[in-house]
């Protein structure tokens, strides 16, 4: 599927064009629709498939539509992310 097909914020679409991202991995297309609605989920995909921008790029397509969206209570979408190694955390931070 295009990442173009998704709905996404014009900065996060372009964003992926100035990456070289077209079309999206199969664990992308199959968790963010889950993702982006809210719902937990456990996903597992061999190293390399796409999962870090399977969850990732919902996040931020939630987070960029509350912060348009913020009532005047001030609530917010918030994230934390937590990775069982340094250099998980590392890698999740570089994308």
């Amino acid at each position: 599927m295009a990442f173009t097909s998704l709905g996404l914020d014009a900065r996060l679409e372009h964003a992926l064009t100035e990456r070289g991202f077209e079309t999206t991995m199969p664990i992308q297309s199959a968790v963010f629709p889950a993702v982006l609605a809210g719902i937990d989920l456990v996903a597992c995909a061999q190293t390399g498939t796409g999962k870090t921008l399977a969850f990732l790029l919902p996040l931020m397509q939630r987070l960029l539509s509350a912060s348009a969206a913020t009532s005047a209570s001030g609530a917010c979408t918030r994230v934390l992310i937590l990775a069982p190694t340094r250099e998980l955390a590392v890698q999740i931070e570089d994308e």
